[in-house]
C-alpha cells in the first residue's frame, strides 16, 4: 500500500481530521490577513502623531480616543454615519418589500427568475459608473431637476439626502433577494387559512408574512447597514460637503494616521453590535 493509499484511509476514517484540514487554509487566510489587519489597526490606534512632522510616534496613548468621545465634530460625524446606514436600511426595506411580493408571489412562474435578474443585473456594473450616473440624475438641471420641475418643485441637488438615495440604490439588491426568498418559500396554504378565518390583507401580511419574512428582512439589512455605513466614494461624489465616518478617516490618514484608526474602530464595533443584535432575530442562520 503506498503512502497516497495509506493517507486517504486514515483521512476516510478520521471525518474532523480532514474537516480540519479541509479549513486550515481559509480560517489560517482569515486569522492572519483580516482579523490580523483588525488587530494592527487597533494597536496603531493608541500611537501618536508628531505634530511637526506628522510622522507616527509608537508612544502609548489614549488621547485619540479621548478626542473621539469628546470632540463634537467626531460625534456629529458618528452619529450622521450611522443614522445614514439606518436611512438606507429603512428605505431598502420599504422598496424591496412590495417589489418582491411581485417577483415571489404575483409574476407567473415562468418570469419570475427573469426578474430576479433583472435586479440584480444594476450589481454587474462599475460602482463608479453607477454613482456617478446619479450624479447627473441629481445635478442642477439634471434628470431630477427635469422631472419635479412640473410641479413646482427641484432636485435635491447634493448633500446628505442624494447620498442616502444614492446608497439606496446601490444595495437595494442586497434586500430583494433574501426577501424574495423567503415570500417564495412561504406556504400558500397558509394564506388561504388566514383568508378563510377571516384576515382582511393588512392582518394577513402582519399575523403571517411579517413573522415569517421578518428574519430575511433582518439578513438583508445586515448588507445595506454595514456597506452604508463603511462607504466614503459615494458621499464623496454626491454628498457635497456632507462628511460621513470614511470620509474623515480617509481624510487623516495621511496627516495622522493613528487618529485614523481611531476612528476605524468605529464602524467596526457598530457593526459587531449590530450583528448581535441580529443574531437574536435568526437573521445569521438566514444568509
Amino acid at each position: 500500500m503506498t503512502v497516497l493509499n495509506r493517507t486517504a484511509g486514515a483521512l476516510h476514517r478520521r471525518p474532523r481530521l480532514r474537516l480540519t484540514l479541509l479549513l486550515a487554509a481559509p480560517l489560517l487566510w482569515l486569522a492572519v490577513l483580516y482579523l490580523g489587519s483588525l488587530a494592527v489597526l487597533f494597536v496603531s490606534a493608541f500611537w501618536t502623531t508628531n505634530s511637526f512632522t506628522s510622522e507616527v510616534v509608537k508612544v502609548w496613548s489614549t488621547d485619540n480616543f479621548h478626542a473621539l468621545f469628546t470632540t463634537p465634530v467626531f460625534r456629529q460625524v458618528t452619529v450622521r454615519s450611522i443614522g445614514v446606514a439606518l436611512a438606507v436600511t429603512a428605505l431598502c426595506v420599504v422598496i424591496a418589500f412590495p417589489l418582491a411580493f411581485y417577483t415571489a408571489r404575483v409574476a407567473k412562474p415562468r418570469w419570475r427568475p427573469l426578474l430576479v435578474v433583472a435586479i440584480l443585473t444594476p450589481l454587474w456594473a462599475s460602482y463608479l459608473v453607477k454613482v456617478y450616473a446619479w450624479r447627473l440624475i441629481l445635478s442642477e438641471g439634471g434628470l431630477a431637476d427635469w422631472m419635479l420641475k412640473p410641479f413646482g418643485l427641484g432636485g435635491p441637488g447634493y448633500g446628505l439626502t442624494a447620498a442616502v438615495l444614492t446608497l439606496t440604490y446601490l444595495w437595494l439588491p442586497y434586500m430583494v433577494l433574501p426577501i424574495h426568498t423567503a415570500l417564495e418559500q412561504l406556504p400558500a396554504n397558509l394564506l388561504d387559512a388566514s383568508a378563510d378565518l377571516g384576515a382582511k390583507g393588512w392582518r394577513t401580511f402582519r399575523s403571517v408574512v411579517l413573522p415569517m419574512v421578518l428574519p430575511s428582512v433582518a439578513a438583508g439589512s445586515v448588507f445595506t447597514f454595514s456597506l452604508s455605513l463603511g462607504d466614503y466614494i459615494t458621499v464623496q461624489i454626491v454628498g457635497g460637503k456632507t462628511q460621513l465616518i470614511g470620509n474623515v478617516v480617509y481624510s487623516n490618514i495621511e496627516l495622522n494616521l493613528p487618529m485614523a484608526a481611531a476612528l476605524g474602530t468605529v464602524p467596526v464595533v457598530v457593526i459587531v453590535l449590530y450583528l448581535l443584535a441580529m443574531r437574536r432575530t435568526g437573521a445569521l442562520s438566514s444568509l
